[in-house]
């Protein structure tokens, strides 16, 4: 099956009553089962976790891409949308914890339910039944009520009991809420998702957890309804953006502009709308680890660094890799190097080309799991210390006890090849290691965060090197891009003399 009209943007959002309603098996599990039925299947994920579009794209074959309104604004969200579901037979979002949940108790700031709203996209609400039967109803009724403009589209009942269960549960609803229980899915233990840990993405790539996605799929085509879901996708109003839109706005802009800068705001709100981009006559590179230990990325950054001229080129640290020769730039993210610690000590080619580039003063931009590696040692979860590169005068130290997590507004303590003093970008923190420097009051931070606890000063900046924690997205001030591209370009006219800069 077919649907004929891709300008519609068929799509749904998969939302839970709160974690561990099972959102994510019955998103993992209707995505491998659309796309059994030969449906071209597009991954969307609410919030900043990498995990799950780490799901979805195994399942699907294609990049998730994260929808999150709070870190850029709506029209970003709308046009990152529309762009990444243009040629694909339907969309499934991703909620984030439960429907109502996010950055704000009073408000939809940060939740799924902002990303409904901002997408008109029709919500299936996934309950958890255990020990309930008509009470469930008022469940439902509750999240109806909540939100009025919110178009909760149909329910699905997770961990029944029995078919008998079953009915009667979907007899409440029906009859108090009047939308479909579209399906359920009966209690299976075996088919939980596993717990976000270490080694999970590296599992996943090895193609490990693909019995359980199929599983997932089993289970949901058993007792679902898949052509109802997929009338009710096709019942979403088309997304129309007004040509010429202004779409990448963000947040940041007016905090930035109180900031004094006045970096180029015409190209802040059009570069990724407009698909604008920069070359030059000599193209700056940039060199962006990427294997098991090193895969947090957020597209969107990627994709706004080649939009600002950059040219990404991508090395594997633990294939024994070192920095590519002729690059002007490094790109270390997070994901998991406490896993890999001892292969990441012993090549000696990586963290001598980190070395070298600090000397040479190439922009070296590093986050969380990159941050850790730029540090003098990394002790991990049993006590045993490795060498890492030493440019950062500390130690990091695993814990078992989460160290931070939440939304993060990161501005800058002084300039770098990122911001200027006072801009800001937003993003997000979460980790299990702290960072101890050897000199707490000589520290060059990078940036002052405010979260939901208040300010801290974290991270390290120093010459042309800028990491921290804080998870950036780029997209929350896209000027950041194309200045980090241009102290790339810099670096490169150093070597090879000057660039003519021009307009795609």
């Amino acid at each position: 099956m077919t649907i004929a009209d891709r300008n519609a943007r068929p799509r749904l959002i998969i939302a839970g009553t709160g974690s561990g309603a099972g959102k994510t098996t019955v998103t993992l599990g209707l995505m491998r089962a659309l796309a059994q039925r030969g449906l071209s299947v597009q991954g969307f994920k609410c919030g900043p976790d990498y995990i799950d579009p780490t799901y979805h794209t195994a399942v699907t074959g294609r990049p998730s891409r994260n929808l999150d309104a709070w870190m850029t604004s709506a029209e970003y969200v709308r046009d990152t949308f529309e762009k990444a579901s243009a040629g694909h037979d339907i969309s499934i979002i991703e909620g984030v914890m439960g429907l109502y949940d996010g950055k704000d108790p009073i408000s939809n700031t940060g939740s799924t339910a902002e990303i409904a709203l901002i997408t008109k996209t029709p919500v299936i609400l996934v309950v958890d039944v255990r020990s309930m039967a008509r009470s469930a109803a008022a469940i439902v009724l509750g999240f109806q009520q909540l939100e009025p403009e919110l178009h909760i589209a149909g329910v699905i009942v997770n961990r029944c009991g029995s078919v008998g269960h079953y009915t009667i549960v979907k007899k409440a609803i029906e009859q108090m809420c009047g939308i479909p229980v579209v399906g359920w899915l009966k209690r299976d233990e075996d088919m939980s998702i596993p717990e976000r840990h270490l080694g999970l993405v590296p599992a996943i790539e090895r193609g490990e957890l693909e019995p359980l996605f199929q599983r997932a799929a089993d289970v949901l085509m058993e007792g679902t309804d898949l052509d109802l879901l997929l009338e009710l996708a096709a019942s979403a109003p088309p997304l129309q953006q007004e040509e010429g839109s202004l779409a990448a706005t963000t947040h940041t802009d007016s905090a930035n502009a109180e900031s004094g800068s006045n970096y180029d705001s015409q190209f802040d709100s059009v570069i990724h709308v407009n698909n604008r981009h920069v070359s030059y006559e000599v193209q700056p590179v940039i060199a962006v680890a990427r294997d098991a230990a090193f895969n947090f990325y957020y597209p969107d950054n990627l994709e706004l660094l080649e939009a600002a001229g950059a040219r990404l080129q991508y090395f594997s640290p633990l294939a024994g890799e070192g920095i590519p020769t002729d690059v002007d730039g490094v790109y270390l993210g997070g994901g998991f190097p406490e896993e890999f610690a001892a292969v990441i000590a012993g090549n000696m080619g990586f963290l001598g080309g980190l070395r070298e580039a600090a000397r040479s003063n190439m922009p070296l931009f590093a986050e969380c799991g990159g941050y850790m590696v730029l540090g003098e040692t990394l002790t991990d979860r049993e006590g045993v210390t490795f060498e890492m590169a030493g440019i950062i005068p500390a130690q990091v130290q695993m814990q078992k006890k989460r160290a931070a997590l939440g939304y993060r507004e990161a501005s800058a303590v002084e300039d770098s090849f990122l911001l200027k003093k006072g801009e800001v970008l937003r993003g997000h923190e979460f980790h299990y290691s702290t960072m101890t420097y050897r000199e707490e009051g000589m520290i060059p931070y990078a940036y002052e965060t405010k979260g939901l606890r208040g300010l801290k000063q974290e991270g390290y900046a120093a010459g042309n090197i800028v990491a921290g924690y804080t998870h950036v997205h780029l997209g929350s001030y896209p000027a950041a891009a194309r200045r980090w591209v241009e102290h790339c370009l810099a670096y490169r006219q150093e070597r090879y003399g000057s660039g003519i800069i021009t307009e795609q």
